[in-house]
């Protein structure tokens, strides 16, 4: 059957979202026009009658959206952990004393020095998806990264002891 997504545009109210499942659940999501969102649950088995709705400001839907993308990034991304592509996944926490400590990602250099992509940064039990350039590097984040073999241990060198 696949996903299903659908728009219904909702005139002086917002705009609504169902996403049917591949099981044939339907989840809705009214955005109003002041900023704040619905999330609707519909009965199994009649998806008319919605059984439960969750009212989400607008920082609790995007922090919703950020952690749903992150994880369905993260589990499409383990796929390739086993490298059978040529391309691995890796988890490189960032030392205490790593030069980068309290700088943007930016002035790492990763991609040019070592082909490295930084997919996400985990600061804290929270995940920070796609971070740009300008993220500031703490002490302890996890950054998220994909390459090659060679990639990964010179970006791992690099956040360590830095381009020299």
């Amino acid at each position: 059957m696949g996903v299903r997504i659908e728009k219904v545009d909702l005139p002086g109210i917002g705009t609504r979202h169902d996403l049917v499942t591949e099981a044939g659940r339907r989840i809705s999501v009214v955005s109003l026009r002041d900023g704040e969102h619905d999330l609707g649950v519909f009965d199994r088995d009649d998806p008319d009658t919605c059984r439960e709705t969750v009212a989400l400001s607008d920082d609790e839907a995007s922090a919703l959206a950020d952690l749903l993308g992150a994880s369905v990034m993260m589990s499409r991304l383990t796929s390739f952990a086993d490298g059978s592509t040529g391309v691995f996944t890796e988890q490189l926490e960032l030392p205490t004393d790593s030069p980068y400590l309290n700088e943007r990602l930016g002035e790492t250099g990763m991609r040019t020095r070592t082909g490295v992509s930084i997919v996400a940064i985990v600061r804290d039990g929270t995940v920070v998806p796609s971070p740009t350039p300008a993220e500031v590097l703490r002490a302890r984040d996890v950054i998220v990264a994909v390459g090659t073999r060679e990639g990964l241990d010179a970006a791992s060198r690099l956040i360590a002891h830095g381009p020299g």
